[in-house]
């Protein structure tokens, strides 16, 4: 069986910056001859196809923190949305905390995806709406309801704003939903991330084995936030950059002596 690669994107494989060094490139694709090399990324597959343009993906490609699992041919194995009865009822809780979601859903069959930014924006989602503002998926969502088919319900904030709506919406919900809330420490901002209970990385990387017909232990993941903890518990190897949150690192078997910007992902393949 060949090993299997897979490296979430944002402050773990790509630069701050969003580049690729010609290091990393070339060390990828090198493995890539012998192993099966794939990503989980909280990232669109366009927008990720874009960012990884030179590199050889051989393995399923986990997306959108895992709502969405798809062939680098953007051939669909499995996808987990909320519908519009549940995201809207989230949607109503969270207006008793003063806050709008960031919404991403599937607006056809050839899983186009859109983009909903809501009518009233904090200053972190302001900062957050810049990065965006070329992206042909952002829709302008006045009404604040939610779509048919939701693949992630996003609230960007800050702490003492979402962590009561964190708990509300677990109290609420259950384990109807998945919450994931995890402090952006680059930004300074906190993030509340709502998926289907099946839609998060763990259940797409062990839907990913079990389409390749493998087994956990061929699997090394590589991360740096809390929406890889279930992988990294999954995992045969999971691996932290140096820069990862410290309850990252903590579950990781290995802890890296470089950060995404060291290209550390790559200096670990390399010394394989």
């Amino acid at each position: 069986m060949k090993p299997i690669y897979i490296t979430d994107l944002d402050h773990t494989f790509l630069r701050s910056d969003l580049s690729l060094s010609p290091f990393s490139i070339e060390t990828w694709n090198q493995k890539a001859r012998d192993a099966l090399m794939g990503v989980a990324t909280a990232r669109s597959f366009s927008k990720s196809k874009e960012l990884l343009e030179k590199l050889h993906i051989n393995a399923p490609m986990i997306l959108l923190d895992g709502s969405i699992i798809v062939t680098p041919q953007r051939e669909l194995i499995d996808m987990k949305t909320l519908g519009k009865e549940m995201g809207d009822a989230i949607v109503e809780v969270g207006l008793q905390y003063d806050i709008d979601p960031f919404i991403i859903g599937v607006k056809d069959n050839d899983l186009n995806e859109a983009f909903l930014y809501p009518r009233k924006l904090n200053d972190y989602q302001k900062e957050v709406l810049k990065g965006y503002k070329d992206d042909p998926r952002m829709q302008f969502n006045p009404d604040n309801r939610t779509m048919e088919k939701n693949l992630k319900i996003v609230y960007f904030g800050y702490e003492d704003q979402l962590s009561p709506l964190y708990e509300a919406i677990k109290h609420t919900f259950g384990k109807e939903i998945e919450a994931k809330l995890s402090p952006e420490k680059y930004g300074g901002g906190w993030f509340l991330t709502l998926l289907h209970p099946e839609g998060d990385k763990s259940h797409a990387l062990s839907k990913v084995i079990d389409y390749l017909g493998q087994d956990p232990s061929d699997v090394t993941v590589f991360g740096d936030s809390v929406n890889d903890v279930g992988m990294f518990k999954l995992a045969g190897t999971s691996v932290a950059v140096s820069n990862a949150l410290d309850e990252v690192k903590a579950l990781a078997d290995v802890v890296l002596p470089h950060s995404n910007d060291e290209d550390g992902v790559a200096k670990y393949l390399n010394s394989l």
